[in-house]
């Protein structure tokens, strides 16, 4: 072939090869500036990336896809009839590019051996050893670390909340004091609120739970007490 018929298509490759580049870094800066102003509406923080934000968790997509960094993150709170909730919303990229957007919405109520999962039907599950599958859940699979704990949070409220994540989310958990889910790269701040309120409603369903409990802990060892006292040898 003649030669400059070799640097013609040299050329044309790397023309075509910077337009797409171009292109990416314009999706890219797009993305990057609607979340910078969704999150300057919602009058939350934004930053351009943390790197150790998601070390925080080690299940869901954390798990599958690797620890990675967060980029475009949004920080801010959420005022629920329970009080404030923390919220992170980021893009998980864990080898150089996003391959979700992670949404966490801190519980009220920590406990730090839960862990919950619940997946599509149609992705692959997790092969993780301390995780036992207790089958389908309304429309998802559900894996747990302690099966018997997990079961009384599985209410027909909790089932029907976890419905209301929408079928473009693979995977909502629960780990330590956090209700996340994981969306598709390039949702939309619209599908990031309604996502939002599902996980808030979730995370209130599970606090007032655990507040219920809490309370009639306390009133039957008010109970125990009162007995003790009522009924023990009067000196």
């Amino acid at each position: 072939m003649i030669p400059w018929v070799w640097f013609l298509i040299s050329g044309l490759a790397a023309a075509a090869g910077a337009a797409l580049l171009a292109a990416d870094r314009g999706q890219q800066s797009a993305h990057q500036r609607e979340r910078r102003q969704w999150a300057a509406l919602r009058g939350w923080r934004f930053m351009l990336t943390d790197p150790q934000l998601t070390e925080r968790w080690s299940h869901g997509v954390i798990a599958r896809d690797g620890t990675g960094v967060a980029r475009d993150l949004v920080i801010g709170s959420l005022f629920t009839r329970l009080g404030r909730r923390v919220v992170h919303i980021f893009d998980h990229e864990p080898v150089g590019h996003a391959s979700s957007v992670v949404v966490a919405v801190q519980r009220r109520v920590g406990d730090a051996d839960l862990v919950v999962e619940l997946w599509l039907p149609d992705q692959p599950l997790p092969q993780d050893a301390q995780l036992a599958s207790m089958g389908t859940v309304g429309d998802r699979i559900v894996l747990a670390a302690e099966p018997p704990k997990a079961r009384a949070l599985l209410t027909p409220d909790f089932v029907f909340a976890a419905n209301s994540l929408g079928a473009d989310i693979p995977v909502a958990w629960l780990e330590q004091d956090w209700v996340l889910a994981a969306a598709p790269c390039g949702v939309t701040p619209a599908r990031l609120e309604r996502l939002l309120r599902a996980l808030d409603e979730i995370a209130d369903l599970l606090d007032t739970a655990a507040a219920g409990d809490a309370s009639e802990t306390a009133d039957r060892t008010d109970l125990r007490g009162w007995a003790a006292n009522e009924f023990s040898p009067r000196k």
